[in-house]
């Protein structure tokens, strides 16, 4: 065998993993910061100031919820999926940024599961030993009144029942900037 033809042979092989490697990298960088679809624009289909759009959930107990089930109260409705990171990011923060500091105070966090199954969700949710309700939306119907890609999203809607902020993909400072807009709205 030609030594020089096994050498061109190996590292035109290297070279293809390479780019193949760059190429995964690259994608990954594109979606992960909002686990989008690849759509252009932020596909809001809702703005500030909007009536929310009236949906039901089921949630894991297997009881259903509407927006009209939290009259009364500030509501942060937030849509995620169990293999988006930066949803578990978000997540992560959820029972002690929002609901051990409002308890007790007129509001309800409400994470709806975007598009996936029971089963999916119940094993995510048991695996972290989070204790706060969770609605499935395993079709996208609710999902799709609001929003047409990209997650996490959170809808800040206040007593009234109208949309008050928006939020798109996971930073600390952006949850932390979500956080006192729940604590403002509940000081109305």
């Amino acid at each position: 065998k030609n030594p020089d033809a096994m050498r061109r042979k190996k590292n035109t092989r290297t070279l293809w993993l390479l780019l193949a490697a760059i190429a995964a990298i690259a994608a990954l960088i594109v979606l992960l910061p909002s686990c989008g679809r690849g759509s252009h624009g932020d596909g809001t289909l809702v703005a500030v100031g909007d009536p929310v759009p009236d949906f039901t959930v089921e949630l894991l107990d297997g009881s259903r919820v509407t927006p009209a089930t939290y009259e009364g109260k500030v509501l942060l409705l937030n849509f995620w999926a169990t293999w988006c990171p930066p949803c578990r990011a978000e997540l992560q923060r959820v029972q002690h940024d929002l609901i051990d500091r409002f308890a007790g105070e007129e509001f309800a966090f409400l994470p709806v599961s975007r598009g996936e199954d029971r089963a999916t969700v119940a094993a995510f949710l048991a695996d972290r030993d989070y204790g706060f309700t969770v609605g499935l939306d395993p079709e996208e119907r609710a999902y799709g009144l609001f929003a047409d890609n990209y997650i996490p999203r959170n809808f800040l809607i206040d007593r009234r029942g109208r949309i008050v902020r928006i939020s798109i993909g996971y930073t600390p400072a952006e949850f932390d900037e979500l956080t006192e807009a729940v604590e403002a709205e509940l000081r109305k």
